[in-house]
């Protein structure tokens, strides 16, 4: 009997059942194995599938097994194959779309059978014949040959022939006349597609490290001599956590080990790629969804083949393809972009925690604002001070009650100040656009989107109203449709707005800088934090991403406006979310030569998240947060799983929702719902909410049910997603 390869085909389709069995032609017997890509054939069409294991013989028999059509050049490892398979059984998701996590890219999915090609170039050598040439009388060359012969002998590792003619003045039909005589050989040669990464701010030479970050870095060491360890490095804004990080890297290097580091969000990685760059060189590969197809391929060939040991990028890169793995940093890891948003919804803090503890690696998780569920599962390493020793900004609470103006009269003559001195300051806004929503003040009309039930959000400058669900798009009314008035009142104001009355409030004074969704997606995140560094003075305005780690030393002022829009989300985290926002925020301001401080707009100043946050205090606020947490049954004392059905049909929704909701077993836990939500990109929705103790049974009992509905005909036209964990 010929071997078998069992293969996961990469479909979208949720009802498959896989693996399925291929007989391997004898030719392909010794090159494939667990982690091979092969192209198969099946059900009349050809696609890509994964080799998940290999078996001597099958239950079918033999006549009846296809063989496969094709081993793709590159496979996946086969710790990252138990993976991809170990994500789809926890997330509820399905084999494929798990391996397709892993796989090299463009062959995830839904792609075709066409995997990246490596580029190459053609190079021109000079061989001991045409050495020989050289020093012989007796060889006929001409002058010009013997150019080309006496430059490509300079060069010994050779001469791209498509820079031949500038750099030693011969055409390429020239070599390939002395490629005829066997005096040069012209060979290709894979061309590496180098990805651009803007670096933001200057490097720096290597800093001597502070007691506490040499403490913390020994610590470190000792876990990666003795294996996998859990480890959360608690360090205050402006602490060094970024300098530990590539200490931490260095000790795993010199252990033999690759490094795996991973931001919240490909903004950040540039910062943190220029850091890594400088310290280790050609040793760093950057994975992001932002790369062109072919750098993104060279850069996993490159860690496959162990030619780079260091994977730097977002949360995709838990999935890199590093040789030795000993080590995974996770920054800002209380980041809720860690969290994927399409099937799988993975957790890629968890992922991460899942491959250090399967290849015995060290989890370095490290943030001034950590979450309850890592303060209470990884051991503590504490960086309490600043590298510089500055201190901690101090942070005012300034009481909004009352005030009919977006800036309190405290903050704008803080502004003043910082005008006055030629410096800089940071203003969050946690809402993008020029207004939340509009209304008709004669028959009170609102505008909401067609597809998602949601208020439409003004934007002024695009002179339209947009839904942030879908992207639908009108022109800014000027009529009410329904009763013909003029008076269209504007509610809430957004970051847009905020710059505009910015501008006014200081009469030129600060340049005034915009970061949110629009402007980055407009100009980039790079450019405008570019910018603004090399400014003189100015202030950035813009939602939460100017909170996130970024160090810009001439910033001594820091404002948070609406600070209670995060704090009244009925979500179980909103505090959590609040204390990290405001924490984050307040660590930007103060980092250099000039005494910072923060000052926080709210109707709550009395608010618990706020208080601690305006003390510093990240281990009061979680101590009480988990105390919170486990009187209530909330995670991590427990495990939630989200379910949802959309359909254009309202009636087919809630009929797959009440079909769930009898066929799902939960012990140890409770369920809520059906519960109708808002309509979005078209769909009608419901929703059924899981806490339980027993996560693994849970999932599982979602995972059946799920698969029973999705199969009958309740599940007709009917679109299933699962949560687990949600953030």
């Amino acid at each position: 009997m010929s071997a078998i390869a069992k293969v996961e085909p990469l479909t979208t389709a949720r009802a498959l059942r896989g693996p399925f069995d291929y007989r391997l032609p004898e030719a392909m017997q010794g090159s494939v194995g667990v982690g091979s890509v092969l192209l198969v054939p099946f059900a009349r069409r050809k696609i890509l599938g994964v080799v998940t294991a290999m078996a001597e013989s099958s239950d079918l028999p033999d006549e009846k097994l296809a063989e496969p059509l094709k081993v793709l050049d590159s496979g996946v490892p086969a710790p990252l194959v138990d993976l991809g398979l170990w994500v789809a059984e926890q997330y509820c998701s399905t084999p494929a779309r798990g391996l397709a996590l892993v796989t090299p890219p463009g062959t995830g999915t839904g792609a075709s059978a066409k995997s990246s090609k490596p580029k190459t170039a053609f190079y021109a050598t000079i061989t001991d014949a045409g050495k020989s040439a050289l020093a012989s009388d007796e060889v006929r060359l001409t002058d010009l040959q013997r150019q080309a012969l006496v430059g490509l002998a300079a060069n010994p590792e050779g001469i791209a022939t498509a820079k031949a003619e500038n750099s030693i003045g011969s055409s390429i039909a020239a070599l390939r006349r002395l490629e005829g005589r066997e005096l040069v050989v012209i060979d290709a040669r894979e061309q590496r597609r180098v990805p651009t990464a803007t670096a933001i701010g200057n490097l720096v030479e290597r800093p001597e490290l502070t007691a506490d970050q040499s403490a913390a870095l020994a610590q470190i060491a000792d876990a990666l001599d003795h294996g996998h360890e859990d480890l959360l490095l608690h360090g205050v804004t402006g602490s060094g956590k970024t300098e530990v990080y590539l200490g931490a890297a260095e000790a795993a290097i010199e252990r033999g080990s690759g490094v795996i580091v991973m931001v919240p969000e490909i903004a950040l990685t540039p910062q943190v790629l220029t850091r890594f760059s400088a310290r280790f060189k050609d040793r760093v590969a950057v994975l992001h969804s932002q790369l062109s197809p072919g750098e993104r391929h060279d850069e996993w060939l490159r860690l496959q083949r162990g030619e780079a040991t260091i994977a730097v990028g977002p949360r995709s890169a838990v999935f890199a393809p590093v040789k030795n793995l000993g080590l995974v940093i996770v920054d800002e890891e209380h980041d809720a972009s860690y969290k994927q948003d399409g099937d799988p919804r993975y957790d890629a803090r968890e992922v991460a925690l899942r491959r250090a503890f399967v290849e015995r690696a060290v989890l370095l998780s490290g943030s001034a604002t950590p979450r309850a569920e890592s303060w209470q599962r990884s051991r503590r390493i504490k960086l309490p001070l600043r590298v510089d020793g500055s201190p901690l900004p101090p942070v005012s609470l300034v009481d909004m009650s009352g005030q009919r103006t977006a800036l309190h009269p405290q903050t704008s003559a803080a502004l003043a100040s910082v005008a006055a001195r030629g410096e800089k300051a940071i203003v969050l806004l946690n809402r993008r656009g020029w207004s939340n929503y509009l209304t008709c003040q004669s028959c009170g009309r609102a505008w909401i989107c067609p597809n998602c039930d949601v208020t439409l959000v003004l934007h002024m400058q695009r002179s339209e109203v947009s839904c942030h669900h879908c992207g639908h798009r009108e022109r800014v009314p000027e009529h009410c449709p329904d009763c013909d008035s003029a008076s269209i009142a504007r509610h809430g104001a957004g970051t847009e707005r905020l710059e505009h009355e910015l501008r006014d409030a200081l009469g030129g004074s600060l340049e005034v800088f915009r970061l949110d969704a629009d402007t980055a997606g407009r100009e980039g995140v790079a450019s405008v934090l570019g910018r603004f560094e090399a400014a003189t003075s100015g202030v950035l305005v813009g939602t939460q991403m100017v909170a996130k780690g970024h160090d810009f030393p001439d910033v001594t002022l820091g404002v948070v406006i609406d600070a209670d829009s995060t704090l009244n989300f009925p979500d179980f985290r909103a505090e959590e979310r609040t204390f990290a926002l405001v924490a984050q925020l307040a660590g930007r301001s103060g980092r250099g030569s000039r005494e910072g401080k923060v000052i926080v707009q709210t109707a709550s100043p009395d608010a618990r998240a706020l208080r601690f946050a305006a003390n510093h205090d990240a281990s009061g606020f979680v101590h009480e947060e988990l105390q919170r947490r486990e009187a209530f049954g909330y995670p991590p004392f427990s495990h939630i799983i989200k379910l949802q059905t959309a359909s254009l049909d309202h009636t087919r929704a809630q009929a797959a929702a009440d079909a769930l909701m009898r066929a799902i077993e939960v012990h140890d836990g409770r369920m809520i719902g059906p519960a109708p939500l808002f309509k979005r990109k078209g769909l009608e929705r419901f929703q059924i909410e899981i806490k339980s103790l027993d996560r693994g049974g849970a999932v599982t009992a979602v995972r059946e049910a799920i698969e029973l509905v999705s199969a009958s005909a309740a599940g007709r036209e009917v679109k299933f997603s699962v949560d687990v964990d949600p953030q």
